[in-house]
């Protein structure tokens, strides 16, 4: 019986077999990598905005408590971002005709409010409150990082499913007592944080295995 195939078909099959499998590899990760990438997750992108606000200006030089913009951080899901009269409280007084003011004076005289570019946008299935993660001890720095060295607000984590659930997982990490959670300037060491988070897991009734339902975020 003659030969169908020439035997140089054999490596040619084996050739092909490789290379589709590279290929599958080769999209798999690929797909990886764009979701954690920058232009997925815009993590360090910065945002423009209407005003070019310094948070490293605002905390770091002049020392403003993040709660006296985002008033809401403690009380409701929703931070909430400063009315044009909260701004105007200070700018009134000082550098109140700058041209980088000429948006905020003009919502101020128009009664309209500044229409900000959102840094952190989670989707609207995910149901995340403020308030819950500042009264358990979250400090702002876990989730927005050292927005003191900020010129320009830009989003310090990915914020996915996967990171969220590392929290979830391991609260400990990122406790804090009530005093600290605005701080961005506080450094533990592992084994102080680790002896500091068990602590306000017991004290907050903070139930770790409970954080990985999927009711607590999905609703």
């Amino acid at each position: 019986m003659s030969q169908i195939f020439h035997p140089s078909a054999n490596t040619l099959a084996r050739v092909s077999i490789l290379g589709i499998g590279i290929a599958v590899l080769g999209g798999v990760g690929g797909v990886f990598a764009y979701v954690r990438s920058p232009y997925q997750t815009q993590v360090q992108v910065i945002r423009n905005q209407p005003v070019p606000f310094s948070h490293a200006h605002h905390v770091r030089d002049v020392g403003i408590d993040c709660r006296y913009c985002h008033s809401t951080v403690e009380t409701a899901s929703s931070a909430g971002l400063p009315p044009t009269h909260t701004c105007m409280s200070c700018h009134s007084q000082i550098w109140g005709s700058a041209d980088m003011l000429a948006p905020v004076r003009s919502s101020l005289a128009e009664n309209k409010p500044i229409v900000w570019t959102r840094v952190h946008d989670l989707p609207d299935f995910v149901y995340f409150s403020h308030n819950i993660h500042v009264q358990k001890g979250v400090g702002c720095v876990s989730c927005h990082g050292r927005v003191d060295e900020m010129p320009l607000a830009w989003k310090a984590e990915p914020m996915t499913m996967e990171w969220c659930l590392d929290c979830h997982r391991h609260p400990e990490k990122h406790l804090r007592d009530p005093q600290d959670v605005v701080r961005m300037d506080l450094v533990l060491s592992s084994q102080e944080q680790q002896a500091k988070g068990k602590e306000l897991l017991m004290r907050n009734h903070i139930e770790p295995d409970r954080l990985t339902n999927c009711s607590v975020c999905h609703r």
